[in-house]
């Protein structure tokens, strides 16, 4: 876990018989609804905060499913004066994967770049207190999840004073992979999209797919579906190197193919393609088809030159290939919290700038 100076605390509680009977089904607590950010699409499948769509996830790669039921960049996001905020929570899983402490075993209260105070989560049914003294009364309080243990929250309530939901930001669709979903930030408030999206103040819809999010026409179909998009940045291509080989022209055709499906759903939304980061084993190392990693960007990188030459002024381009460097990367592929820091204003300034644009 991150190290803060912050107050957290940690302890069981009691749910009453209504709240036991919600578990049994796939559903939100109606209380807690107005405070949640970064939801895109009602619970179902078993998911309480689905990052793909529910109804239509049998037609997704198990591997991108598998991955949407965790709630990556879910948030409670809260205004007004109070002295601290208790959040009753229940979590499904200790089992964090390769991301360990950094998937998120914490809630940590945000505004802004400022850390607030954190509170420890436990597997099960727990109620976390998060100091707010610390906070500024006049600003949003953004507090993060322990996504990595799948929590679901019951309910939220101020201690002396009282809590409002913040105003709705204008959304960001935010589709990418396992760097987008925050692979190896130290916690979930470290990603990249979140410090963008806090700085900039939009919601972002966190659509990152580690392991898989290979453009799959699926998940652009569904990104076409979802309603009022202020912004859409679409930044994946290291898992077509490997996990699923694709070639340079696999590479042309099924970007062309992903960029048109989601224009057509957002005629006039900014779409903003952020190619791929530098992977040092894979710059200039030939997959099962023969193609790089830097052959992939360029196919990437051509497809949105071509589409904007041919029309397309609401489509740009961020080129990823020289945004980091070898010693930001903490595994070799993913980048660490500097690393998504750089990330956040390489590729979070360009989207706020077009999410914002009057």
């Amino acid at each position: 876990m991150t190290a803060h100076n912050g107050v957290g605390d940690s302890a069981h509680t009691e749910m009453s018989n209504a709240d036991r009977g919600q578990r049994a089904g796939t559903s939100r607590h109606a209380s807690v609804e107005p405070y949640l950010a970064g939801c895109a699409w009602p619970p179902g499948q078993g998911a309480v905060y689905p990052r793909a769509d529910p109804k239509d996830f049998s037609r997704l790669p198990i591997d991108t499913w598998g991955t949407a039921t965790v709630p990556v960049g879910v948030r409670l996001e809260f205004s007004g004066a109070a002295r601290a905020v208790q959040i009753a929570y229940r979590t499904k899983t200790a089992d964090l994967g390769y991301r360990g402490d950094g998937a998120g075993t914490f809630f940590a209260a945000y505004q802004g770049e400022k850390f607030i105070s954190y509170a420890d989560a436990m597997l099960g049914d727990g109620m976390a207190v998060l100091d707010l003294a610390g906070a500024d009364e006049a600003l949003p309080v953004t507090v993060y999840l322990p996504e990595g243990m799948k929590p679901e929250i019951v309910s939220l309530r101020a201690t002396q004073g009282e809590l409002v939901a913040a105003p709705k930001q204008p959304r960001w669709i935010c589709y990418g992979d396992s760097i987008a979903e925050g692979w190896s930030a130290s916690e979930p408030a470290l990603s990249w999209p979140a410090i963008a999206g806090r700085v900039h103040g939009l919601d972002v819809v966190n659509l990152g797919y580690a392991g898989a999010a290979r453009g799959e026409i699926v998940s652009a179909e569904q990104i076409a579906a979802l309603d009022s998009p202020a912004v859409i940045s679409v930044n994946h291509g290291t898992n077509c190197w490997t996990r699923i080989p694709h070639s340079a022209t696999m590479m042309m055709a099924g970007m062309d193919a992903f960029l048109r499906v989601v224009r057509e759903g957002h005629p006039g939304v900014p779409i903003v393609v952020c190619s791929p980061v530098l992977r040092p084993d894979a710059e200039q190392t030939r997959n099962k088809l023969g193609a790089t990693l830097e052959d992939l960007r360029e196919a990437i990188e051509d497809v949105v030159v071509s589409r904007r030459e041919r029309g397309d002024r609401d489509l740009y381009l961020v080129r990823g290939g020289g945004v980091l460097r070898a010693e930001h990367l903490a595994d070799g592929i993913h980048p660490g919290d500097e690393g998504h820091r750089i990330m956040a204003r390489a590729f979070g300034d360009p989207v706020a700038e077009r999410a914002t644009r009057e």
